[in-house]
Parts: C-alpha cells; structure tokens; sequence
C-alpha cells in the first residue's frame, strides 16, 4: 500500500504519521504537479487536480488539507469510487473567532475609528452596538456554524440556525429550521454568519432578493465562500443603508479589486481569506489523517467524508 503526500509536513508530523503507517510505503512529493509519483498511489494526502487524478490508475482515497471541497469537485472525481475526505468538523474553532472578529469589528465601530487615525474619531452613539439581546442566524451547521452559535449564545444572542440536514438541534441553538425558512431566518436576524459550502444550491443565494428580505440594519459576515453572495447585491445593500455592515473574509472575486467601493466604506471590513488559518490548524489536520488512516488499515468507517454529490 502507497501513501502519497503531495504536501511539505513537518518532520514532527512526517513521524506521526508514519508511526500509524508503519506498514505502508509513504512517500513525500512536495511537487504535486509530478504524475509519476501518483500512479502506483492507494491513498494520497493533500491536493489533487483533474490532471493529476488522470494519472491515479489506483488511488482509493483521498483526503484534502482543505474543508470545502467545490474547487476540486471535477466530474472524473465525483464519478469515481475514490473516497474523499476533507478537514471539515475540525476548524470550526478558528472560522468562528474569525466570525467574531469582524462582527465586533462592525459593531463596535473599529473599522471607521482605524481609519479615522484621530483620537476625535466623530462617530453616531446610536452606530456603536453591543450583542446582547439581537438574534443571530447562521446559514449551515457543520462545525464552524456551531462554534459560531456557542460565541452567539455567549454574548447573550438568540441562535436561529438554517441546515438542510437532519441533525440533532445543539444545546446553543435556540430555534433550527431548514431552508425552506430561509427567508424567515433573514428577516429575524440582526446578524447572518454564512458558514455553508458552497454547492450549486448556496451559489448566488444571497442575491437581491434576499437582501430585500434582510431586517433593516442588519450585519453580514461571511466566513465560508465569497460566491455564496451576489456582490453587486451586497454593494446595494449597504450602499442604501439596508445593512448596518459587513465582516468579509472572502469574497465573490479574490483578490477584491482595490478600486471597488467597499473598501472605502466604514461599516465594512474584509480579512484576504485568512479565517482558515491557525497555529493549530495544521495539528488537528494531520491529527485527523492519521485516525483516518488508523481506520482505513483497520476496515472501520472514515470521519469527514464528502458526499461528492452533495458537495460536502
């Protein structure tokens, strides 16, 4: 048996997982662009493209660095037996203070007084607003929109979470529904984190007319993927004063053009995709990969599987 790791570990992490692998033929091939190298490979840790799974005559499974998954979802792999894992359920901790790091951001009128760089930073009482008592709807339940429902529940917010799931309702989680109520969640929230993947359902589903249907003042953060948001509609929307702000860590185009309006604005922040990072992100991966493939040599089920059909 192969495993292939197209990735750089650290030697610390090199050894842990080859003191599971004791068994197995691991090989380390930073350049991931190599064909060669994946064609006699069962199991491949790290990234995969449609050309270099055009060379995998025998991988088996495949789990990713990453936890969404739409950019590697090309046909040959959805079609395929390949198992594919990624890293969701294990960086909800990080995507949620980063959640809440723009949304205090927004609140707490740190964007505009940063930029002010003047003690008499001329501001509005009524712009300056504190958590306690306003509802929070969160679009997705998988691990970061359940951290983000614990921070909510913390400063004193009631939870409204939307998932299309059948999962059990969490303790932190006041009411949840599916997305047939998405439009009622939107015009219960003060605020709406976007913690979903995206898949051709959440693609473009905050567009005009779900801004219309948002509470009046409400605040935006997306933590997930910046094509879940029509960006002309979101620049509507807080142009006309429908939201009160937006905390964006990603969005619909990347990098975000240094001339578009809401860079200027002071009730936006945007972070440059940097919500999934950690100094223990990279722990909790290998971590991973290595009960997974515990499991993998053992026949038991593998934790963090992707439905390729579903998109997550």
């Amino acid at each position: 048996m192969k495993l292939l790791i197209n990735y750089q570990p650290t030697d610390e992490h090199l050894a842990q997982i080859k003191a599971v692998a004791d068994k197995v033929n691991v090989v380390v091939e930073p350049d991931r662009s190599q064909p060669e190298s994946i064609a006699d490979a069962d199991i491949l840790f790290g990234w995969i493209d449609p050309e270099l799974f055009r060379h995998a005559k025998q991988l088996k499974w495949i789990q990713t660095i990453s936890t969404g998954v739409d950019n590697i979802l090309f046909p040959d792999l959805v079609a395929s037996d390949v198992i594919l894992t990624s890293t969701k359920g294990i960086v909800g901790t990080h995507l949620a203070d980063h959640a809440f790091a723009l949304l205090l951001a927004v609140t707490r009128g740190i964007v505009g007084a940063a930029r002010a760089k003047a003690w008499k930073w001329q501001f509005d009482r009524t712009d300056i607003l504190e958590l306690d008592g306003m509802t929070m709807g969160i679009l997705g339940m998988g691990g970061a929109g359940r951290e983000v429902a614990k921070r909510a529940k913390a400063f004193g917010m009631h939870v409204i979470a939307v998932d299309p799931e059948d999962i059990p309702q969490p303790d932190c989680v006041d009411e949840l529904w599916k997305p047939s109520r998405f439009y009622e969640m939107l015009g219960r929230s003060d605020v709406v984190t976007i913690c979903a993947p995206l898949t051709p359902q959440t693609q473009g589903l905050f567009n005009r007319e779900a801004f219309q249907r948002l509470k009046q003042g409400a605040i935006l953060v997306n933590v997930s993927r910046g094509a879940i948001v029509d960006g002309d509609a979101l620049t509507e929307a807080l142009q006309s004063g429908k939201l009160h702000g937006a905390g964006l860590d990603v969005t619909w185009e990347e990098p975000l053009p240094d001339t578009h309006p809401l860079w200027q604005m002071d009730n936006v922040i945007i972070t440059p995709h940097i919500a999934v990072l950690s100094q223990k992100r990279m722990d909790r991966v290998v971590g991973l990969f290595c009960e997974n493939l515990r499991r993998y040599i053992n026949g038991e089920p593998l934790m963090s599987v992707i439905d390729k059909r579903k998109g997550y």
